[in-house]
């Protein structure tokens, strides 16, 4: 027996601020109790936070050096002094000035969303892959970080902790530092993303369909995903549960084998350096046969969260080509008069299902949609390729789609037997 005993480490007392920026035009500006009650839940995604209160901070003219007015600050800095708050959590982004500003005044430490999301992260990578990325995205970060008024930090926030003197000799010694230091994880990532490649290559010989789940944060893709495979993947009313790619190959009913793949969950005002870290991860969307966009039916701000995801899936360069299913999920969590409305309104959608993954409702619908999507009829197409397009002969040889080749002085004549599904994969090449 010892005579003292072990005590676990109190959370952080948190307190979480939405900015809400009257100057913005009203179509653009997301309903302020929405976006702090995501707020509260992404502050509840991290572990050994204890969220002491949360509020909506209305703010007519933003001030460049502090955000809020100073009576507005005077008054948030008393309110964080009577409940001990350590971390306040401001959700949007904030300048590097305001946020030294900021924690000099209300003698916090703050963390703007990008930072809070880019914690999460940390938080759930598992994989060498996730990790490199998420270390990348944090240099990236942080690299923004770097002001001249390098002295007033006093380095509380962590920093990278070189040794140099302060000021602008010291700021140029951190970005030196960070960006050899995202040439060597970037070094690290390509080696990751060959090895992917080649596990792509290898799949593309057996050619099962691929078939990709995305969705907004929370809205239940690890869930459904369960559901199909019978897998154990995390799946938490939690945002941001799934952060690591998961896929598994599935027999669909009367339909082909297929490869199922989870991805992370989308939200509002990702972090630009985040898409850009994320790229290899979600690259088995761009190469999807099929998308399945889950949303949160029952979210008050549905809608808005899918334009989020059509957003980012842009970006990533996912075109009209793919086609997508769009997954009404949680449809046991809508009240019964709504309920009725929503399945009507899929029902009448060609590409639309109204589903629970929870309860199983409509995911036979939902499989025989996929079976019927993937289980394209064969057509034979004539087309010629040029000499300079060795690429894309190989592969429909490697693929076994060649019927007929003649070879003339423009290139080759090719006669292909194929499915829609291939001949979007040659297309894409």
């Amino acid at each position: 027996m010892t005579d003292f005993e072990y005590l676990e480490p109190e959370d952080t007392r948190a307190w979480v601020l939405h900015p809400e920026l009257l100057n913005t035009p009203a179509p653009a500006r997301r309903n302020a109790g929405n976006a702090l009650e995501e707020a509260v839940a992404l502050a509840a995604a991290l572990p050994g936070l204890d969220v002491i209160g949360s509020e909506v901070v209305r703010v007519r003219d933003p001030r460049p050096g502090k955000l809020f007015g100073t009576g507005k600050s005077e008054e948030l800095a008393r309110s964080f002094k009577e409940n001990e708050i350590e971390l306040v959590l401001i959700d949007g982004p904030l300048t590097p000035v305001q946020q030294r500003n900021l924690e000099k005044d209300w003698k916090v430490k703050i963390l703007d969303r990008t930072a809070l999301i880019l914690e999460i992260f940390s938080d759930r990578a598992r994989t060498k892959e996730g990790v490199l990325q998420v270390e990348m995205a944090a240099l990236s970060y942080q690299r923004t970080r770097l002001v001249r008024a390098w002295t007033h930090l006093e380095r509380q926030r962590g920093g990278l902790g070189f040794v140099g003197g302060p000021g602008e000799t010291q700021i140029e010694a951190d970005r030196r530092a960070i960006d050899e230091a995202i040439v060597r994880i970037r070094r690290q990532l390509d080696k990751v993303v060959r090895t992917r490649e080649l596990h792509r290559a290898s799949r593309k010989k057996v050619p099962f369909p691929i078939v990709a789940l995305v969705g907004y944060t929370n809205a239940g893709k690890s869930t459904l995903f369960n559901r199909v495979t019978g897998a154990k993947v995390m799946a938490k009313d939690m945002l941001f549960a799934t952060l690591d790619p998961t896929m598994r190959s599935i027999e669909l009913p009367d339909g082909p084998k297929i490869i199922l793949s989870d991805t992370v969950g989308f939200i509002s005002a990702l972090p630009t350096e985040l898409v850009a870290a994320f790229r290899a991860t979600l690259e088995e969307v761009l190469s999807a046969d099929l998308i399945l966009h889950v949303r949160d039916i029952s979210h008050p701000e549905s809608a808005d969260q899918a334009q989020d995801v059509r957003d980012i899936l842009e970006s990533l360069g996912v075109n009209e080509a793919t086609p997508q299913i769009e997954v009404w999920n949680k449809i046991d969590q809508v009240d019964p008069e709504h309920r009725a409305q929503v399945i009507s309104s899929a029902e009448r959608a060609e590409t639309v299902h109204a589903i629970s993954a929870v309860t199983g409702e409509g995911i036979d619908a939902l499989l025989a949609t996929v079976t019927g999507m993937l289980s394209d009829p064969v057509h034979e197409d004539q087309f010629t390729l040029g000499f300079d397009q060795g690429r894309k002969r190989a592969w429909l040889f490697d693929e076994g789609l060649v019927v007929r080749e003649d070879q003339t002085e423009a290139g080759f004549d090719l006669t292909v037997r194929w499915t829609d599904r291939q001949r979007r994969s040659f297309e894409r090449l």
